[in-house]
């Protein structure tokens, strides 16, 4: 399976991904449960915490990341930590994202994210969230492959 710390360059706490669990060239299938504890959750709202759509967008793009650096990358092998000179899935666009209904703490989110099309570097997703088979969010959006001067810069 995907070793996520090897393909993304994300670490704790912003590291959104408990694990995958199925991933070909085009769907990637993963798991996120978050935790009251989480540094998003803690004011997000006080006594009602629920998931931050913004967090939930992230989690999508983390897993397309993955299926990028796993699949897509320039490289054979990209390794997060060794290899120079490329940030693998950074966002470009959001093209729609609807927010169904609201996770809290301690709920299963499912993460399905399937490329629907792809142009040199440019990648197109769409995913969803789902907690049980509850659809609790919907997008489309674009991750590029760029430098990591252009990163840095």
């Amino acid at each position: 399976m995907i070793n996520i710390k090897k393909r993304l360059h994300h670490r704790e706490p912003y590291l959104l991904i408990d694990k995958v669990l199925s991933a070909n060239k085009l769907t990637i299938v993963a798991v996120k449960t978050p935790k009251l504890s989480e540094f998003y959750l803690e004011g997000h709202f006080p006594g009602a915490p629920v998931v931050p759509g913004s967090m939930m967008q992230e989690m999508t793009t983390q897993a397309a990341g993955l299926l990028i650096a796993e699949f897509y990358s320039p490289v054979q092998n990209y390794d997060s930590d060794s290899t120079p000179g490329y940030a693998l899935g950074v966002l470009r666009a959001i093209h729609r994202a609807k927010y169904k209904k609201f996770v809290r703490p301690d709920e299963v989110m499912t993460i399905k994210v399937t490329l629907i099309d792809q142009l040199d570097v440019s990648f197109r997703f769409v995913a969803s969230i789902k907690v049980n088979q509850d659809v609790m969010m919907t997008n489309e959006f674009t991750l590029i492959n760029i430098s990591e001067e252009k990163l840095k810069a």
